[in-house]
Parts: structure tokens; sequence; C-alpha cells
């Protein structure tokens, strides 16, 4: 057999050659794959054989675009075409649960099976003609390295297979990565030329996130509470802010070196550090921009991972969620909202704090106005503790059953 070379002005030769069973190395943006037709049991069993592949090692499928999926999978889910929007044509193959129509050998007999779209113009024009996924594993005999030029793959092939389309030189040089959406927990199969982070973030991205604010002592932990029921992810900025005190090195450094020794060992002495801040709104506003770039960090954190594990649904707990930039991931922000008195006897019997000390934080923090005017609504907790929940729960409802209006960018959730 002699392997043809074949440029771009010649891509009907190809998909003839794959249309009758043959095997083609084709460029994407990582390396060059060998393809077949994906649902000719007979085509793949040749890319095994050729490969040395073992047969238990199932193949994934490239197709032309996100379309392929109603196609190839029983189910698409939400996620996959988040992802398929942001990164095809690109380096990241998404496994779903097949359908039937693909063959056993492409599956090695599971259930599910992968598909990517590569990004590159050749083979998109080329899968564009042919109208077939292509099964297409890099171009190398199992265990030797990737090729990423065409002369590579016929130092590997030539006499082995068909032909192989001279796309020049791959830039990426690096395989796919693989994400699993076939059930939840999600997971990175192989790390590859998408870092995980990015695709955690997409998919993070279009989660309905409903944001919590408003003064200390109003009762937000109630809203909380309310949303947890809901099933959400619940993240409680406070909590997060006193864990880090805790735990984050670098956030302990930078407090220490505004506000000097407010450490006592390794916990941090709010009191300490509340008569100094509470008293001047500078060191405030300081130690604000301090907390909020940790906590914001961890918060994201927490999201990519809820995201991962096949969550839809979060809630962010921030007195300061605006200060912060929270808001910006947010479907909606709710205020929080109690008459003064009753907040001051909240944060006496919580924190066993003097009542001019819980007067002092109500103080420092903005008044009720400020949430009405920023917040999407505002929340008043003035009556029973049931029926502020019933409050809740149907504010919050309408919220999630309207999902998200607009999509956010991944960047805003790295």
């Amino acid at each position: 057999m002699k392997t043809e070379i074949i440029t771009r002005g010649n891509l009907g030769r190809a998909a003839e050659i794959i249309g009758r069973g043959g095997l083609v190395a084709v460029p994407t943006e990582t390396v060059y794959g060998l393809a077949a037709n994906g649902l000719d049991p007979g085509a793949v069993e040749r890319i095994y054989a050729v490969k040395g592949r073992p047969e238990v090692k199932p193949l994934s499928l490239m197709v032309h675009g996100a379309e392929a999926m109603d196609r190839c999978w029983r189910r698409v889910p939400p996620q996959a075409r988040s992802l398929a929007e942001e990164f095809w044509p690109g380096p990241l193959t998404i496994i779903g649960e097949s359908r039937g129509e693909i063959p056993e050998i492409v599956r090695a007999g599971g259930s599910t099976v992968g598909l990517r779209c590569p990004d590159h113009p050749l083979t998109l024009e080329l899968l564009a003609g042919c109208r077939l996924p292509l099964a297409a594993p890099s171009a190398n005999p199992s265990g030797a390295p990737s090729p990423k030029t065409a002369a590579q793959v016929l130092g590997y092939f030539d006499g082995k297979i068909e032909a192989v389309i001279d796309g020049g030189e791959c830039g990426i040089g690096t395989e796919s990565t693989i994400v699993t959406l076939a059930d939840a927990p999600f997971g990175i199969l192989r790390p590859g030329a998408l870092p995980e982070p990015e695709i955690a973030a997409r998919l993070a991205a279009d989660m309905c996130i409903i944001g919590l604010t408003g003064p200390t002592g109003a009762g937000k932990t109630t809203a909380l509470g309310a949303l947890k029921a809901l099933g959400a992810l619940c993240i409680d900025a406070d909590e997060l802010y006193h864990e880090l005190t805790r735990t984050d090195d670098s956030m302990r450094a930078e407090i220490v070196g505004r506000f000097g020794p407010v450490y006592d060992g390794d916990t941090l002495d709010r009191k300490a550090l509340g008569k100094i801040v509470f008293a001047d709104s500078s060191a405030l506003a300081e130690l604000n921009a301090i907390t909020h770039k940790y906590v914001s960090r961890a918060t994201f954190e927490l999201l990519r991972a809820h995201a991962m594990a096949g969550g839809t649904l979060a809630a962010i707990d921030a007195i300061g969620i605006f200060e912060a930039g929270l808001d910006k991931i947010c479907c909606a922000v709710f205020g929080v909202l109690a008459p003064r008195e009753l907040r001051c006897e909240r944060i006496m019997a919580r924190e066993g704090v003097s009542r001019d000390y819980a007067l002092s934080r109500i103080a420092a923090q903005p008044g009720d106005q400020y949430y009405i005017d920023k917040c999407s609504a505002c929340l008043m907790n003035d009556g029973t503790a049931e029926e502020f929940e019933a409050r809740c729960r149907a504010a919050f409802t309408e919220v999630i059953s309207n999902g998200r209006k607009e999509r956010l960018p991944r960047r805003a959730l790295l």
C-alpha cells in the first residue's frame, strides 16, 4: 500500500477513502489523529490493529459541532452544550452517555462515548464533507510520542494507512483534555491542552447563583438556610473569612502587616481588630480590601468545585457582596433587613458583646436605604421565623425558575 499525501485542494479524496473504510491521518490543533468512519466497526478495528492499541481502551469521535451530541448521545446535559459553545472547536473531549448506534468497539464495551470538535480548518472541512463522526485517536503507535507533523505520521505508518492530510505543524502539541459529563460528579479523565479551571469556571458561570447581603444581625443566616433547603451550595462569606484567618498564611501576613499584633497565637483577636477598624473608616476600607480579595478567591474555588460535582444552584451570603464584586456573578442579590433594635439584640446574644459594642458594629455599616438602592429586592425580617422563611422561599423559587438572564464569561469565575 502506498500512503497518499493529501493537501487542501483534494479533501474530497480523503472523504472518499474514509467512506470506503480506509484510514486517513488528519491534523488538529493539538496533534495528528488517525481517523476512520466511527460508525464502521471494521474500519475502527483497523485503527486498533495499526496502532497496536488495546481494544479495552475506548475511542473518542471527532465531530463537526455540537449538533452531533444529539446524534451520538442518549441525552445531552446542558453543561455539555455550554462547554461546546465556549470551547469548540478546540482541545476538549466531552464524554456522554452513548446511543446504541455507536459501535461497541468504539465504546470498548462501555456505555459512554467522547466527542471532540477539532480546531483545524482542513479537518473541519473533511468532517463537513464526510457527514460522519470520525474515530480518531492520536496517529502514533501506542506508547510512542504523538506526531505534530505529517512527516512524523509517515515515519510511523507509511505504507500502513491509506492517506495523511498535510495540514502543517500542529500548534499545541498536547492532546485534548477529556472531561466526563455522563454522571455527576463530573471529572477530568485526562488532563490536556485545556486547563481544568477553565472548564470548571465555564460550568460555574452557568449556575444560578443567588446573593444575600444586609447589615449584621438582620437574619441572613435564616435566608441562607432556606436556600440550602432548595438544594443550593451555601457559602457564608463571614465563616469563610474566619476560616481563612486561621488557614491562609498570606492573608494573615497582610492583616498583621497593616494592623499590627491582632492575633492571639493562631487566632485572630476580632475585638482587638474591631477596635481599630470600627473607629476609623479608612482602616475598615483597608481591611475590607484585604479580606475581599481572599474571600472572593476562595468563593470562586468553591463554586467551581460545586459545578464540577454537577451543581446548578449556589448562594453567597456576604455583607460586602458589592464591594467585593461578587454581585456580578449573581442572578439576583437580596438584601435582608430587620429593625435596628432587633439586630442589636441578636448581635449581643450571638457574640457575647456589650450593647455599646453591638451598636458600634451597626453604626459602621450602611443603612437600610443602601441595600434598597443596590439590591435586586429586599426581604424584611420583622415577623416570626416561619413567616420570614416562607417569604424567602417564595422569592428564591421565582429567581431559580427564571434562571440566569445573561450568560457570564467564564473569566468571571477564574
